[in-house]
């Protein structure tokens, strides 16, 4: 069941509606029909849209019995939440070893994952919203592969045959997850943060099995709004990148988006139901409990005009990025020639009466960020999830605040420290040992420790920042956080020779 929400300054007649569609058999075997039908209905203007598939459509015959699905699960994330009244940022910590179905359905029904009990929905909302910090939840998220059987000809997740097609047929490229099927395992609490689909694309979300999922869904239309509250928010996220949400980090609650007036639904999907996502429809939401779903992207000639004016990642190497040639050349060859001069003037389709020119042509970088990616994995041994935030191995970090884990374009300046003599020879170790003096050949020791105290106090002053905040520096410490919302400052000392 959908929930519209009401808001000041806004006629609550004119705030959208997720629809619900309930087709017969006939009528749900054409995709695009069908979705151009749910269009002409207007269900694209609140971003999301609930479709209960007719009954004689079964996407897998033998069921799902987790004993009889044999499969093995790369290694999850550990969704670790930091943030508070309702103000959080989603760090993806990729875990070191595999699992199969069976052990991620143990883990998901063990006594520390379990669902709460809850008296309703909305019951369950509150506890979530209320311990989103707690307890970090794993998420198997982003698995190539499918559950549907390979025979199924309509609605098969992994065939849809939309013009997106065109990225294969033109180019020859495959973007897993973009034009195949992903899979996705949740447990209680595990989230997907407010963004839209890469290329401001549709999607389509099938839930297998298992726990019901809780979605947010804003209205196209006011979809600059939130990028507006995001951007005030998160000041230095968008100063690193002014697409950053398309990290999928950012997590604000109803409350928060109630305060400052952006409209919104929320909607629970059950199992054997399908979602789909419009062109530039921001969205969210959260699992109930153990569950599978299946997912991927599609295109239609409507979303064209997104695509061309869709915003752009350009500081992480794994965010796809398609060229919009072939689009543009198939389906407007009126445009074409002043769209590869740069002069195709027109106004992104939630924004009209701002006329500005669409992004100027560019090759299709997806097969460069492939092997970059690949260069990076290699070297910097922490693989990325397509489109989530940047993941980093939990056994290899103790401490989130000593490494980068999941920030975004973290910059450290770095101390060097000279080795300077002491009148008197130490008679005790130094607390820290990555400044730890070595004995020296002669009888005399050196006190790094306490040379490095006095240099960090002085820089640490020196370091930009509107808070003065505490300093926590304290001797035999060379390493303390300055926190300005939840961004983090790093001290890393180099001791040199």
């Amino acid at each position: 069941m959908s929930k519209r929400l009401s808001f000041d300054g806004d006629d609550e007649n004119n705030i959208p509606r997720i629809m619900t569609f309930r087709p017969k058999y006939e009528e749900f075997t054409n995709f695009a029909a069908y979705i151009e039908y749910m269009e002409s209905r207007g269900a694209h203007k609140a971003g999301l849209v609930k479709i209960i598939p007719p009954v004689e459509w079964t996407p897998r015959k033998s069921g799902y019995d987790i004993e009889n699905i044999n499969m093995t699960i790369p290694p999850p994330i550990c969704q670790v939440v930091e943030g508070a009244h309702g103000i959080y940022q989603q760090f993806n910590m990729q875990q070191r070893r595999q699992m199969t179905l069976r052990q991620f359905m143990e883990k998901a029904n063990s006594e520390l994952h379990q669902t709460p009990r809850h008296i309703n929905y909305d019951d369950l909302e509150r506890k979530y919203w209320k311990n989103i910090t707690y307890i970090s939840p794993l998420y198997a998220a982003d698995i190539k592969g499918t559950l549907s059987d390979e025979d199924l000809d309509v609605w098969n997740i992994g065939r849809l045959d939309t013009i997106l097609n065109l990225v294969n047929t033109d180019y020859g490229i495959e973007i897993d997850g973009v034009n195949t099927a992903y899979l996705y395992f949740g447990m209680w609490k595990s989230s997907f943060a407010w963004h839209t689909e890469d290329m401001d694309l549709y999607s389509i979300n099938y839930l297998h099995f298992g726990a019901p999922k809780t979605w947010y869904a804003i209205p196209p239309k006011y979809g600059r709004r939130l990028e507006k509250l995001a951007n005030e928010t998160f000041v230095a996220n968008y100063q690193d990148c002014n697409a950053y949400l398309r990290h999928k980090m950012t997590m604000i609650s109803p409350k928060v988006l109630r305060q400052h007036n952006i409209p919104f639904n929320k909607i629970t999907q059950e199992a054997g139901e399908i979602m789909i996502t419009f062109p530039f429809g921001y969205h969210a939401g959260f699992n109930h409990g153990f569950n599978g779903a299946e997912s991927t992207n599609f295109a239609s000639k409507r979303w064209i005009e997104y695509g061309k004016r869709a915003s752009i990642c350009k500081c992480r190497s794994d965010m796809v990025k398609i060229s919009m040639e072939t689009f543009v050349r198939h389906f407007q060859p009126e445009l074409y020639e002043n769209w590869l001069k740069g002069e195709d003037f027109g106004c992104h389709p939630e924004e009209p009466g701002k006329i500005r020119a669409a992004a100027p042509p560019t090759i299709n970088q997806y097969q460069v960020i492939q092997e970059s990616s690949q260069s990076c994995k290699s070297k910097a041994g922490t693989p990325q999830k397509r489109g989530c935030s940047l993941a980093a191995d939990v056994d290899a970090q103790s401490d989130v605040d000593d490494k980068e884990s999941g920030s975004v374009n973290c910059k450290q300046p770095v101390v060097k420290l000279r080795k300077l003599p002491v009148a008197t020879p130490l008679t005790t170790q130094t607390a820290n040992p990555q400044i730890e003096a070595s004995a020296s050949t002669s009888t005399k020791k050196y006190d790094f420790n306490s040379i490095a105290v006095v240099r960090v106090k002085r820089l640490w002053k020196e370091l930009p920042n509107e808070n003065t905040g505490t300093n926590l520096l304290t001797n035999g410490i060379v390493k303390n956080t300055k926190r300005m919302r939840f961004q983090t400052k790093v001290l890393t000392l180099d001791d040199e020779d």
